[in-house]
């Protein structure tokens, strides 16, 4: 299995970066082209929240594997400001810098397993995870008797 990947975040150009580091460590685990691509957005929106609102930070990429299933997981970390209400970071349309507050709440969506930990003061973490979800015509049904 492929080794884990730091990306240390402090500037947009390093939101690029651990959306490609990203999407090169997702395609080797097996993801199509659909999932990169939500992989690869999830990762923007971690990332860019450590910009705007810590200055910097770090994306940890890993590949895993759970019950037969292989995925990716995202770490995004900071030791910035912290969230003070989480709840509230996650209702789609709230923003402290006048966005469109789709960060944390987008990424939740695009992938399987989303959780945050935060302190005021201290920081926070994100964790992510997508696992590959087969089709099920890789698997065809045997018809009935």
């Amino acid at each position: 299995m492929a080794a884990d990947v730091r990306v240390p975040i402090e500037s947009d150009a390093d939101i690029v970066t651990a959306r490609q580091q990203g999407r090169a460590l997702a395609a080797t685990v097996g993801f199509g082209n659909s999932e990169l691509t939500l992989i690869a957005t999830a990762i923007s929106e971690v990332a860019r929240n450590i910009v705007e609102h810590a200055g910097r930070g770090e994306v940890i990429l890993s590949p895993t594997e759970a019950n037969n299933s292989q995925g990716i997981v995202v770490v995004a970390r900071d030791q910035g400001p912290g969230i003070p209400n989480i709840e509230q970071a996650l209702r789609d349309g709230y923003s402290t810098r006048g966005s469109l507050g789709l960060g944390l709440p987008g990424a939740r969506r695009l992938m399987d397993e989303f959780e945050i930990a935060s302190k005021v003061g201290k920081g926070t973490t994100v964790t992510m995870k997508k696992w590959i979800h087969r089709n099920l015509t890789e698997f065809p049904l045997r018809p009935r008797r």
